[in-house]
């Protein structure tokens, strides 16, 4: 082993009892948590919108396969609540405000929000590919950009991106593409 693994634990407890208020952002946080705080506030967006859209799909879908696709439209929307409410809770853990303002949302989502033009299973499930290949590809991005400087923040968006990947292949199975 090149180099022997050493921890100053006097200097990490002392630091600790001296800058409580900063909770778990520590010296070692590895830079300004302002700009994670945006990009997380727009992912939020970008959940709470995709939620949006599969839960309006699930309640207006219809066709043959109706109830099939309906299913899975719900409970991908209850993934992307849970992706958006575990973005607004790293927000918090970081200092930052979770911005939930609905009068911004879209505007600051990824992803587009339509209602859709029609009740077709087949433009519905194109869309929603449409928007998870948004998603994974700028999650890929953000991942990428945050490297090692916040590992906790990393990990819950390679987890996000990891659910979004099922998403679009659960899309792609039920096209038949």
């Amino acid at each position: 082993m090149p180099n022997q693994f050493e921890l100053d634990v006097t200097k990490i407890r002392e630091n600790a009892r001296r800058q409580m208020e900063d909770g778990p952002v520590t010296p070692a946080y590895g830079g300004d948590p302002n700009p994670v705080i945006g990009i997380l506030n727009d992912v939020l967006a970008t959940e709470i919108v995709c939620y949006l859209r599969y839960s309006q799909n699930a309640i207006t879908a219809a066709g043959i396969d109706r109830a099939q696709v309906a299913a899975e439209f719900q409970e991908h929307a209850a993934e992307e609540l849970k992706h958006g409410l575990s973005a607004a809770e790293r927000i918090n853990q970081l200092g930052g405000v979770p911005d939930f303002d609905p009068a911004t949302l879209a505007r600051r989502a990824h992803t587009e929000y339509s209602a859709p033009e029609s009740t077709d299973l087949n433009a519905m499930l194109r869309e929603n590919l449409v928007a998870e290949r948004i998603v994974i590809a700028s999650y890929q991005e953000i991942v990428r950009w945050i490297g090692d400087a916040d590992p906790t923040t990393r990990r819950l968006m390679e987890h996000i991106l990891e659910e979004e990947e099922d998403h679009a292949d659960d899309l792609v199975d039920l096209l038949g593409i």
